[in-house]
């Protein structure tokens, strides 16, 4: 078993039929956990990646109705470097 993990931002609240759509859904075989972040407007779905693929979990949480803005890295990227100070000007 291969476990990845994948982060969805979603546009709206989800309803009330979205969240019992999202519990069947996690009955599907080879979705492993499911966890909200309601400030942070995002849904964290693993699963098995030797029955699954990121397309096919993403159908499953759209089909259960959760309205999916952009898909976010699970890390970050590093900061920009800071920009180089100019050379003084000489006289």
């Amino acid at each position: 078993m291969t476990t990845v993990e994948i982060l969805y931002r979603y546009a709206e609240q989800p309803t009330e039929a979205a969240l019992f759509a999202l519990s069947a859904a996690r009955e599907v075989y080879g979705i492993r956990k499911l966890g909200f972040d309601h400030e942070a407007h995002t849904l964290r779905v693993e699963y098995d990646a030797t029955r699954l693929n990121a397309a096919t979990v993403t159908s499953l949480v759209r089909q259960a109705g959760v309205q999916i803005a952009e898909e976010l890295p699970l890390i970050l990227p590093p900061p920009p470097e800071p920009a180089a100070a100019p050379e003084p000007a000489k006289a």
